[in-house]
């Protein structure tokens, strides 16, 4: 896997530059805003900076080679070799995961900060020291920290050393099934770090290793994005009551309110009297449109009248998946949209579901429907794993994520750090 910085004067031009060295499958794992400094720093703007990533395999053939880019600013981190960090005198056998990042502390804040650890920060409680490693794990990959292997610790042989990582993952594998994050896809994650790990390299190697590996899996997310081509068509498809309605409103709000775009609105939920009186709410609101559709023929002859809208959002009925004549009556719907709209179909679903019931949902609408994926009710629930599950079991990509009933602001796009920093035990 290859790791590399890039910058622009805006987010979309910094991933623009990763996308055309690494190809279309790039994953961003961060994004960071870069001040400027100096005497005229106020005559100066700011500019944008991304880490992209991707594995080795899956570079592009038809990408822009490395060495034609600039190479100032640059980091190219193999993030599979050998990341060593200082490690501190002594290491006390730890009875928690937290109690490992604490045993740390000092170590990675010299070898991030190079600054001294004021005596302030060595009270920190265990649990910021754990949400402080996990956020500095970014930082840790990018800098690449490689210590010579010719100085190993004097105190800690390495058959301590190995049984101390050993409790280390064994102590990580909990924490991803307590989680409940599947067990085989818990068992590819450590396959896959233990092909990369060495004699003799600490746990902070193997967090890093852990935490690139699954935001590598969860991929770059895929918002709904405007290329132009007016009306774009975006159907939102899902059982009842996962929030679809209040999720198309949150949306409807972001691309009206704060991008300026013409939005429409359709609801195909005739089954349920409430659901369009709902949505004809939020469409006062937001002075946009809104229409019923009884029919695949109604819907394309308003279609047909919307050219001068951007976006055109449509609900659709919530029904159980087992629900075979309602199922036909959605795909119908979106299957007829003429071929000169550009179209996309997001299932949406409840991250406080079963995940049992959540892989009958994925293998109705995998053979029905090509879908990206928003989870809603994160303020519901305090395990995450269902989201990499159903990231893995479905291939399809992430889009959004809701966590409230507050319109507009519930809503982000899907927060890859942040979920992998939570399945691993943060804040």
């Amino acid at each position: 896997m290859t790791i590399k910085k890039f910058q622009g004067r805006t987010e979309e031009e910094a991933t623009m530059r990763a996308k055309e060295e690494f190809g279309p499958n790039t994953v961003i794992m961060n994004v960071k805003e870069i001040k400027p400094k100096g005497l005229f720093r106020s005559f100066k703007n700011a500019i944008v900076e991304v880490t992209a990533a991707i594995e080795e395999t899956e570079i592009s053939q038809t990408a822009r080679p490395m060495m034609q880019m600039p190479p100032v600013g640059n980091i190219n981190v193999a993030a599979d070799e050998t990341i060593s960090i200082p490690r501190t005198d002594s290491v006390s056998k730890p009875d928690s995961i937290k109690e490992v990042f604490a045993s740390v502390e000092n170590t990675w804040s010299s070898s991030m900060e190079k600054e001294p650890v004021a005596e302030s920060k060595k009270e920190t409680t265990v649990e910021n020291n754990l949400e402080e490693k996990l956020e500095s794990l970014q930082s840790l990959l990018e800098k690449k920290l490689v210590q010579s292997a010719d100085h190993p610790s004097e105190d800690l042989s390495k058959e301590s050393l190995a049984d101390e990582n050993l409790k280390f993952i064994k102590m990580i594998y909990s924490i991803l099934l307590e989680n409940e994050v599947d067990e085989k896809y818990v068992n590819q994650i450590m396959d896959e770090v233990e092909k990369v790990m060495k004699s003799g390299i600490s746990v902070d190697h193997i967090l890093s290793s852990i935490y690139q590996k699954m935001i590598l899996k969860f991929g770059q997310p895929q918002p709904i994005e405007l290329t132009g081509r007016k009306p774009k068509v975006v159907f939102f498809i899902g059982p009842t009551g996962v929030g679809k309605t209040t999720t198309i409103a949150k949306i409807a709000s972001r691309f009206k309110v704060e991008k300026g775009q013409k939005v429409a609105l359709y609801t195909a939920d005739t089954y349920r009297i409430a659901a369009a009186d709902q949505l004809r709410t939020y469409a006062n609101i937001l002075d946009t449109p809104l229409d019923i559709v009884y029919s695949s023929d109604e819907l394309n002859g308003e279609l047909a009248k919307a050219g001068e809208y951007d976006l055109v959002l449509i609900d659709t009925a919530g029904f159980s998946h087992k629900n075979q004549e309602q199922l036909n009556e959605t795909r119908e719907l979106i299957d007829r949209v003429p071929k000169e709209f550009e179209k996309e179909v997001y299932l949406v679903l409840s991250a406080t579901t079963k995940y049992r019931d959540l892989l009958d949902i994925a293998d109705i609408y995998k053979e029905n429907f090509q879908f990206k994926m928003i989870f809603t009710k994160l303020d519901e629930t305090s395990c995450f794993g269902n989201i990499l599950n159903m990231k893995l079991y479905t291939g399809a990509s992430l889009s959004y994520t809701t966590y409230g009933q507050n319109v507009p602001e519930d809503i982000e796009i899907f927060n890859t750090q942040n979920i992998v920093k939570l399945l691993l035990g943060g804040k």
